[in-house]
């Protein structure tokens, strides 16, 4: 099973939004920390686990949480007890797989993909510390939560995401590295800022980045950026099994395949 970090950053402090500007909408602000507050989240929340998780008191989540309810964003939980996302967050998500160019472009190259190397083929957009997939096409081996977009991975030690820094200015790419918790996926993650720099050197050199037993114990995973103008977009995955790969070999049949698709994306962009 893929390791997944269910992230994206939690909404603005009361302070940070204090801070935006004149434009910025608190209200509107306070509505996103509430739907923040469900990630990583394991069930349903309560009202007070809402308001601690989005940083606000009771009584504003109270208000919030009911008109996102009304409105169809959040629902309560199996027997009335607790709350969850809502079924039109599904409309939102659409909306953004749907309209974004390169999920478009991409959706048609990775199902030719898919069908000539049998394994499982990703699409992920870029977030500096972190990959958001937008589309999976799973292999056999795959389960069913690694089948859903909106997972997402770190860029230090995956092989999207070290292809995805390699596009980037070496200092660049560093002060994103520094910034990231190195945490340690498998006994070979690399957690050295120095030696994680060294495979996205190389990475720039080849084209694409390879990742052996780093995030996915018993995987081998190539990746390669999708970016225009020096400025990464998102990044092509193909992984396979250690047990009917060897590095070597799925590198030398995946690689061009990955690099060919990628640069089909890009060019219908």
């Amino acid at each position: 099973m893929t390791n997944i970090m269910r992230a994206s950053p939690p909404g603005l402090s009361e302070n940070e939004a204090q801070e935006t500007g004149a434009l910025f909408v608190r209200a509107a602000g306070r509505a996103m920390q509430v739907l923040a507050a469900f990630h990583q989240a394991s069930g349903p929340l309560s009202l007070s686990e809402i308001a601690a998780r989005a940083d606000i008191d009771k009584s504003a989540a109270q208000r919030l949480v009911h008109t996102l309810l009304t409105l169809g964003y959040l629902r309560r939980g199996p027997d009335g007890r607790g709350y969850l996302p809502g079924i039109r967050i599904l409309d939102t998500t659409l909306d953004l797989l749907r309209l974004d160019p390169m999920v478009q472009k991409a959706t048609p190259v990775l199902l030719e993909l898919r069908k000539t190397v049998r394994e499982r083929v990703d699409l992920s957009l870029y977030d500096e510390t972190r990959l958001v997939y937008a589309l999976r096409m799973q292999s056999k081996r795959e389960t069913f939560y690694a089948t859903l977009v909106g997972h997402s991975v770190p860029t230090f030690c995956t092989a999207g995401g070290r292809a995805a820094l390699s596009v980037l200015p070496d200092d660049a790419a560093r002060a994103i590295v520094t910034r990231t918790p190195l945490h340690a996926y498998t006994s070979r993650t690399a957690i050295s800022v120095d030696r994680i720099m060294e495979e996205i050197a190389q990475a720039r050199v080849d084209g694409y980045a390879v990742v052996v037993d780093e995030f996915v114990q018993g995987e081998v995973a190539i990746g390669v950026a999708i970016a225009r103008d020096g400025v990464p977009l998102g990044a092509l995955h193909v992984a396979g099994s250690l047990a009917e790969w060897t590095p070597e070999d799925f590198v030398e049949k995946v690689a061009p395949l990955a690099t060919e698709a990628a640069r089909a994306i890009l060019g219908s962009l």
